[in-house]
């Protein structure tokens, strides 16, 4: 079905990234109007909006350079956040057929997000056509998104800058609530991850020697760590 027919099956990737291009607006916009919130200059929120597709990964880097932090704060940030996307990756190079040469792999790398994976891995396959079209909404709706929220996050009143500002807080709350509520490691995580980054935030010693960049590896190393020992999965419950 997704091997047949370039121009159908780009449509058809069209299709059924349009509900998540729709969503991405909405939170790019958040994304745009917490860059202004913090300084970060338009051009610049913009640009990484064109060259990233992350949110979490993105919210945590603009609050590093908001932060004047240091390069390798970045780097690491980046790597803890974003790691899950390299075995998706793995995961949908298994599914891509045709004429899928590395380059086409390379490129189609830097839209993998979860959403764009959970419809393409239920795919038994697809080719470069269907991939790309699954793609282009997303993108358009993630960037667009980011650029209505530089724009109108300068001219809204601070209450409602204040209000959009968290909207993108809620967005993350919205996808963890859920399988805390039937999964006791997810909801120890929650809590885990949460005193550990009050921690950091209310005690003086904690907040003043930590950047907030690196409080952020550190609890997400941390509380991977201990709930992991605590949690371990099971190999029949893995396979």
């Amino acid at each position: 079905m997704y091997l047949k027919g370039r121009g159908r099956n780009f449509i058809q990737g069209v299709k059924e990234g349009l509900p998540i291009g729709l969503g991405y607006l909405s939170v790019a916009f958040a994304f745009g109007v917490k860059a202004s919130l913090l300084g970060v200059p338009a051009l610049i929120t913009v640009l990484i909006s064109m060259t990233n597709l992350t949110s979490a990964g993105q919210l945590a880097g603009i609050t590093v350079i908001a932060e004047a932090g240091t390069i390798l704060e970045m780097i690491a940030t980046q790597l803890i956040i974003n790691s899950r996307y390299s075995l998706m990756s793995i995961s949908l190079s298994q599914k891509a057929v045709g004429n899928y040469t590395i380059p086409k792999r390379l490129f189609s790398s830097a839209f993998v997000t979860d959403e764009i994976f959970a419809v393409a891995v239920t795919k038994p396959s697809f080719g470069f056509p269907f991939f790309t079209g699954l793609s282009l909404l997303p993108y358009v709706g993630w960037v667009s998104g980011t650029v209505a929220g530089v724009l109108l996050g300068n001219v809204l009143p601070v209450e409602i800058q204040s209000a959009l500002g968290i909207a993108i807080y809620a967005m993350f709350i919205a996808i963890i609530i859920p399988p805390a509520e039937t999964n006791f490691a997810v909801l120890t995580v929650l809590f885990f991850s949460a005193g550990l980054s009050c921690l950091f935030y209310f005690v003086p010693f904690l907040s003043k020697t930590f950047s907030t960049g690196t409080a952020v590896i550190i609890c997400a190393v941390v509380t991977a760590a201990v709930v992991s020992l605590i949690f371990p999965i099971k190999e029949k419950e893995y396979e």
